[in-house]
Parts: structure tokens; sequence; C-alpha cells
């Protein structure tokens, strides 16, 4: 959240110079509706471009936007009660109606679809992985926002991660995306109140859960900076696993113990719950998760 701006761009054919100017710019000038902002209010839209206000992050986004012949954009946050999901973006053309409060209440309309979207197809992903675990791959992105040093390891994840046949995805977008990252190291460094710079990708993408963050090679983030790509596990993927199934807390507890190799009346004592309660929640994480067996189960989070 916060880092793939343009993530699905490529399927709207927006061109690769519009996403990549809009991901510098909000590096270089901030963001005039920022995600935390948008999270705080009760309905989690902004415009911006046209007629969307005179401030000086506007201005420079708009001049952005009419470069590449768009006049504004909607961003909705897409959330619900159990937190943010993503966020959606609609460009207008240039010479188009900016957009207005209607177009705003129609957007919402379609947030639960979203939702159930965007969860479907994470979950539609293999339970247990289907591809291998490679050794840690590193990128480095330098000072001027190029793409350095590619390891070996690295260039493996990515053709394991994008097919060269068949993914349907666009060179492009990789390079952007590992360029976002950087930025967003490099702004979470001079504020760390900003968005973490890691992402656990689903596997529906990839074949399994795999991790990607970024770090820093100096104090002041001005040099380059590391991006590190391995696979998920365990307590890097848990949180995401739970989150994307519907796990709740206490079946995640229960399945904390499933990790340390506890039976099912260890679990009832360190929970302080009865054996019956303990063994439905197992059913019920099963059940969200299509696991089989606890093997199975485990499999899935160990990645």
């Amino acid at each position: 959240m916060g880092i793939g701006l343009g993530a699905f761009s490529f399927w709207h054919e927006y061109p690769p110079a519009l996403i990549s100017a809009l991901v510098l710019n909000r590096y270089l000038h901030g963001e005039p509706c920022p995600l935390p902002d948008l999270a705080r209010q009760s309905v989690p839209v902004c415009v911006v471009g046209a007629g969307a206000g005179d401030g000086r992050q506007n201005t420079l986004l708009r001049r952005v936007l009419a470069a590449h012949g768009a006049s504004s954009e909607l961003r909705l946050l897409v959330r619900d009660r159990h937190g943010v999901w993503g966020m959606l973006g609609l460009l207008r053309a240039e010479g188009g109606r900016p957009f207005g409060a209607g177009d705003v209440r129609e957007v919402q309309r379609f947030v639960p679809a979203l939702l159930a979207g965007l969860r479907g197809y994470v979950t539609s992903g293999p339970l247990t992985p289907t591809v291998p675990a490679l050794p840690t791959g590193l990128i480095t992105i330098g000072p001027d926002h190029r793409v350095g040093a590619v390891s070996p390891q690295a260039r493996a994840w990515m053709r394991q991660m994008w097919p060269a046949a068949g993914s349907g995805v666009p060179d492009w977008i990789a390079g952007a995306f590992w360029v976002g990252l950087s930025l967003h190291v490099r702004a979470h460094r001079r504020d760390p109140r900003a968005w973490t710079p890691s992402i656990c990708a689903p596997a529906a993408n990839f074949g399994r859960w795999v991790l990607i963050h970024g770090q820093p090679l100096d104090e002041n983030g001005h040099s380059d900076v590391a991006v590190l790509i391995q696979a998920a596990g365990s307590a890097l993927l848990l949180p995401s696993f739970c989150d994307w199934y519907g796990i709740t807390a206490a079946e995640r507890r229960v399945i904390e113990h499933l990790q340390a190799g506890a039976a099912t009346k260890q679990i009832a004592r360190a929970l302080d719950l009865s054996t019956h309660t303990v063994n439905d929640h197992v059913k019920s994480v099963y059940r969200k998760t299509g696991a089989q067996s606890r093997d199975e189960l485990i499999a899935a989070i160990a990645g």
C-alpha cells in the first residue's frame, strides 16, 4: 500500500512515462492527499488536478498530468472495517470535465465489489508454494533513480516472478516498482512515520509468497538503496496471510502454537481454552484457507 503507484495501469494502456513522472513527483514534491490523511476521512476520496485547488503540491501534480494528456485524477482508498487494502485511481483525459461529487458517489458503490475481487484474487493462489524458494536477491537503485546492480539471484527471482512469455506484465512495470520502492525507502529515512518500505506479495502473483523490502546503504538515504527479494515465511508471512484469509486474532494464536509443534491439549492449556474450542478454531482456519491438514497449513505459512 502506498508504494505500487500505477501498479495495474498497463492494463489500461497508461503511458509508462506518466507512471514514472507520478512516482518521482510524489518523492520530490510530496503528496497532495497523503494516505494517512485519506484514511482519517469519513469518505476517503480526493481529487487532484483541474478544479481541485491551487496548493503548490496540487499545482505541480496538475502539470505532470497535463504533460501526459490528463486533466484530473480521482483517488479512492479501498478499505473496510478491517483496514486499508489498496487505492483506486481514475484519470480523466485533458478537456474532460473535472471529477465531481457524482463521480465520488459512483465509485463508492464499487468498494464492496473491489474488496471482494481483491480478496478472491489473493486467496485464489496456491496455498502451498508451487515454485522453489530462491536465495535472497539484491538490486541497487542509485541516487539518480536508476537501477544499478542486479545480482544473479535477483535475476532468477524476476524470471520466476515475471516470466518472459505469457505474463502480460510489461518490462517497465518492474523497473518502476523498484524505483518507487527505492524512493519510498529514502522518504522513510527522512520521516520514519512514512509507510514502511516492505511488501509481502501473494502467491497468486508469483506461485509463492514473496517478501520485497528496501534498505538505505548510508545513514541519510542519499546513496544507493538496496532492494532485497526473498521467500516470505513464518513470522514475516503470517500477518499478511491472516489478513487476506480473514483469520481472527484468536485463530492466529492457535496457528502460532501449531507452528511450534504443539498438540491440541498443549494449545488449550497455553491459551486457557477448552480442547473443543481449539479444534473449532483449527476447523475454521481449514475452512477459510482450504487446507486439508495441519501439515498443509504449516507448509503454507512456512513458505
